[in-house]
């Protein structure tokens, strides 16, 4: 994936990016053929989820117990060869069962000292299981490191290992002995991808091969130094005007503040901020390059709104109580740009 005689990607001439993307897309057709050799039914999932990596950001998954968040996200960390840790979310853990904490010790010559004892997010991959099932103060631990890649304990910033992505998964709210996650820490997952049941001919699938004598394991495709590389080169993909206007025509008429369209000032509390116009441009880019495209186009967009918004707006009361939905709203949104 490395293009010729340079290694900086902000000196490449447009033949050498357009070398690199090539190259990029055809890593990116294997990672997929990888995870779909063991994740089944899941298509739409398993590209949004390798869009998210690509950009860089975090990934929520929602869906009802037993449809594979974990498997995806297990099968995820093997393909792309990173460090992962998983971590149960349970009504009773605490922030420094994530974070780590600081014990005091005693050297041989009876110096007494502090070391810090890394939790399990000093990882590459995170998976934050059942996210929702912890209380709300467990679930802002996150937020520094989700944001800032470093935590800070007892007044001290540890680094977090490169890449870094937390891949949650959430069971809806309908279900008992879950809390909603704080609106600050939604706004830092690029993506909320809802999960789905399979049909029945990957239903099938999934019976015969889960249920014989061997399960097929993982090929990696990719380790951590090339993806940092793929992320690097995400951003050198060029977006052009009329994507970068559509980007910022969808998410300002989602403000019902300043929104065109009537339902959004009616029914929408508050809208997606300048986050999510970044999300989508990242997006976007990695969308046309998992595509084999060298640049995004406006349909990128529309494939993308809904897992980049449904998490950054919120209905009213009354919306609520009238049965609106989130996913109709910004069905309406995408209509503007299509």
């Amino acid at each position: 994936m490395t293009a010729r005689g340079t290694t900086d990607l902000g000196e490449r001439s447009d033949f050498a990016l357009i070398e690199s993307i090539d190259q990029l897309g055809a890593l990116v057709a294997r990672a997929r053929e990888a995870l779909g050799r063991i994740i089944f039914g899941q298509d739409r999932v398993i590209d949004e989820t390798m869009v998210t990596l690509l950009s860089g950001g975090h990934l929520l998954l929602i869906g009802v117990p037993g449809l594979g968040k974990t498997k995806l996200v297990e099968t995820l960390g093997r393909v792309f060869g990173l460090e992962e840790r998983r971590v149960q979310f349970t009504p009773d853990l605490m922030p420094a069962d994530i974070l780590g904490s600081e014990v005091l010790e005693e050297s041989d010559a009876g110096r007494r000292h502090f070391r810090f004892i890394q939790g399990p997010v000093f990882c590459q991959l995170l998976m934050a299981d059942e996210v929702n099932r912890a209380s709300p103060r467990t679930q802002s631990a996150l937020l520094q490191a989700m944001q800032e890649q470093r935590v800070s304990v007892a007044g001290h910033y540890h680094p977090l290992p490169t890449p870094f992505h937390v891949l949650a998964t959430q069971n809806p709210l309908e279900q008992e002995g879950t809390y909603p996650l704080p609106e600050a820490q939604l706004d830092r997952f690029l993506m909320q991808v809802n999960v789905g049941y399979p049909d029945v001919e990957a239903e099938r699938r999934v019976l015969l091969a889960t249920t014989g004598p061997a399960e097929e394991t993982p090929v990696r495709v990719m380790d951590g130094s090339q993806l940092l590389e793929a992320q690097r080169l995400i951003r050198h993909v060029p977006v052009g005007e009329s994507v970068l206007a559509a980007i910022l025509e969808l998410v300002r008429a989602g403000r019902p503040e300043s929104s065109p369209l009537a339902e959004v000032r009616a029914h929408v509390g508050w809208g997606p901020g300048p986050r999510a116009s970044q999300a989508l441009m990242r997006a976007v880019r990695a969308r046309a390059v998992t595509h084999g495209r060298l640049a995004p186009s406006v349909d990128d967009i529309i494939a993308l709104a809904h897992p980049v918004l449904r998490h950054r707006m919120a209905l009213t009361f009354t919306a609520r109580a009238e049965g609106v939905a989130i996913d109709e709203i910004i069905e309406r949104l995408v209509a503007r740009i299509a």
